[in-house]
């Protein structure tokens, strides 16, 4: 059994399906909902959990009665939570999400950490001490803990320990992330200042030195560089019905995988996985059919 360190964002996720989007100042009736705890590090926990490893959240959560929510999603999970500011009363980061039920697509809302940015000096001893005797496998970093991520990323970096970045988006302080990275796992939507193009990206991350790179498409092929070639992974088609935390489940797959195998396969087995989670609705009723 591994075990991963995942750095970044927690939130409490209000999630509607519908069967369309609202209008301007229109009442629609959601169809289903789920409450779950989210954000692209949390949801990487959970699938790496769920894939037969152990899985620690070090993020902000804090004391708000809505943060007992997320806490107990977590716990059924399997996960535990290492809480950068364990007395906070404020609420925690909330994200409403609409998925329009013929399509899987998703119109999303929400507070992102800048109000929850931590220091390198509010992490836990005890995950530094991990990290220092190597009993972390692998370490991803979502990039909203960017102080924390950047400080626990050179650590690992300094002792061999594999680190991931989920590129969703670009974000102020990757750069200072970047130099530590081993595996960079980037979406269309991650352009670093300068980059417009798939070129442009793959040529500002191999200026980092990062050995193996990858950007993924959603429904399109993925592209991926490694030491010696780019290529391009296709991904299964499907009839999506929920296409929200698709590239956090690949996230958490891909860390799972990565640690058995190569970088290519790891690739395409974490498509695998996402796609297979895109069939159902919400972000976790996907696991009870992948046992």
């Amino acid at each position: 059994m591994k075990k991963g360190l995942f750095v970044g964002l927690t939130t409490l996720d209000l999630i509607y399906q519908a069967a369309q989007l609202p209008d301007s100042n229109q009442k629609i009736v959601a169809t289903d909902y789920v409450v779950s705890a989210g954000g692209p590090a949390t949801n990487a926990a959970i699938a790496f959990r769920h894939l037969g490893n152990q899985a620690t959240v070090l993020s902000v959560v804090g004391a708000h009665p809505m943060s007992h929510l997320i806490l107990t999603d977590l716990q059924e999970q399997g996960v535990h939570l290492a809480d950068l500011h364990p007395t906070r009363s404020e609420p925690p980061p909330v994200s409403s999400i609409i998925v329009t039920q013929a399509t899987g697509e998703r119109a999303v809302i929400s507070i992102n950490a800048v109000n929850t940015a931590a220091t390198p000096d509010q992490i836990p001893s005890h995950i530094l001490q991990d990290i220092e005797l190597q009993a972390v496998d692998i370490v991803l970093i979502d990039g909203h803990q960017m102080a924390v991520g950047r400080s626990l990323a050179q650590q690992a970096h300094t002792q061999n320990i594999p680190v991931v970045i989920d590129g969703g988006s670009w974000k102020p302080g990757f750069d200072t992330v970047l130099p530590f990275v081993t595996y960079a796992v980037c979406s269309a939507n991650f352009h670093p200042p300068g980059c417009q193009s798939e070129v442009e990206v793959m040529r500002y991350l191999s200026d980092f030195n990062i050995p193996y790179k990858a950007i993924t498409y959603g429904e399109k092929p993925i592209t991926y560089g490694d030491r010696t070639q780019i290529g391009y992974i296709p991904v299964p088609t499907i009839q999506a019905v929920d296409t929200l935390g698709a590239g956090d489940i690949f996230h958490g797959a891909f860390c799972h995988f990565i640690l058995q195998t190569d970088f290519v396969t790891a690739l395409d087995q974490a498509a695998q996985v996402a796609a297979y989670a895109c069939q159902f609705f919400g972000t976790r009723r996907w696991m009870a059919g992948l046992e």
